[in-house]
């Protein structure tokens, strides 16, 4: 990787673009057909079965990503490979689910980066804040060279990675006010993930960041013991976090990619020919299901205004004081993370920016 001076975003431009869905909302919000699968039927000796589980719920473009994943690898496995899908956190939340495929108990899980930070420091990068302006800028980076890196770096300590999705831009929603500078959050309970640069970054803004599982993060909601949380529209909506949050912020001030994990211990079990198809399967699920959460993301926006949430839409201008706010967090986290890293990553969104 080639190091670029840090330089400093200014604007964050285009819409969020996220990675869950849900499917009910109204009619213009169902889900795409599944593409049709190409490739040649693939023949390796002995059957297999794959549990496939992910954190969140079957009405996600997640969870329609694994279902175009399973149709891949059945049909084109000619049935030897079963893939049987856990959505909703049935089998254990995301670090649980990692620490399965460690042991060997389960065969993929599809977390987020941001509870794999303690295993892989270098995933905090994708939680600095206001790091991509654009999802494309985030594809650049995830599937050329260093995000291959990054693949090749976390298949270790029992793990395969073999592909990227999109959870999404994450946004702001409470219960108390309209949030339109960082003076607003002063003292506000936000719900984080337990992860301590996302709590830094609350902190940062002057709110109480209060880290919990997502599992419990409903009913917190509902019953006052947090103000408010962050995560991708679609969540919001999947989520019904709208029935107890009156407002929202459109801040995309993070951007959290998913990263496809496999058991080392299945994958060494696996003929080569079969760990191909997986991994070409989870490369076009991944694609598939960026695309799927990108269309439906205005909608589901929509979706939420429509059921009386009140949104507020930051101008550069306003995103502006956030990011100058939260600037030092890049320093606060260089040393850990990695500053070649950081670099090179922004380097690359600047010249990407350079050429629109």
């Amino acid at each position: 990787m080639t190091t670029t001076t840090t330089t400093r975003f200014v604007s964050v431009v285009g819409g969020a673009f996220i990675g869950l869905t849900a499917l009910s909302a109204s009619a213009a919000t169902e889900m795409p057909p599944l593409p049709d699968v190409k490739g040649d039927k693939v023949q390796a000796d002995g059957d297999f079965k794959i549990k496939f589980s992910i954190g969140t719920t079957e009405s996600g473009a997640q969870y329609r990503g694994l279902q175009y994943f399973e149709k891949i690898v059945e049909q084109r496995s000619d049935g030897n490979i079963q893939v049987d899908l856990f959505p909703g956190a049935q089998l254990g939340d995301d670090r649980e689910a990692t620490s399965a495929l460690q042991a060997g108990t389960l065969e993929m899980t599809m977390p987020s980066t941001s509870p794999l930070v303690n295993m892989f420091p270098q995933f905090a990068v994708f939680d600095l804040p206001f790091l991509f302006p654009q999802p494309e800028m985030a594809d650049a980076v995830l599937d050329g060279e260093i995000g291959q890196q990054m693949l090749e770096d976390a298949s270790s300590q029992g793990l395969v990675a073999i592909g990227w999705g999109e959870n999404g831009y994450r946004q702001l929603t409470n219960s108390q006010q309209p949030v339109e500078k960082p003076e607003d959050l002063d003292g506000l309970k936000i719900r984080t993930m337990e992860n301590d640069l996302h709590l830094d970054i609350w902190r940062t803004l002057g709110a109480n960041p209060t880290p919990m599982s997502f599992a419990e993060l409903f009913t917190a909601l509902e019953q006052g013991v947090v103000d408010g949380q962050e995560n991708p529209w679609i969540t919001i909506e999947s989520s019904k976090f709208n029935e107890v949050q009156d407002y929202a912020t459109e801040t995309n001030h993070v951007y959290t990619p998913f990263i496809t994990l496999v058991s080392a211990r299945f994958w060494d079990r696996l003929p080569e020919d079969y760990q191909e198809l997986v991994r070409d399967a989870a490369t076009k699920m991944g694609d598939y299901q960026r695309e799927v959460s990108r269309t439906l993301n205005d909608q589901i926006k929509q979706d939420l205004k429509d059921s009386g949430m009140q949104i507020t839409e930051l101008s550069p201008e306003q995103v502006k004081v956030f990011q100058d706010t939260l600037e030092p967090v890049y320093e606060d986290w260089r040393d850990q993370i990695g500053g070649e890293l950081i670099d090179d990553i922004r380097g690359q969104v600047q010249q990407a920016q350079e050429q629109e």
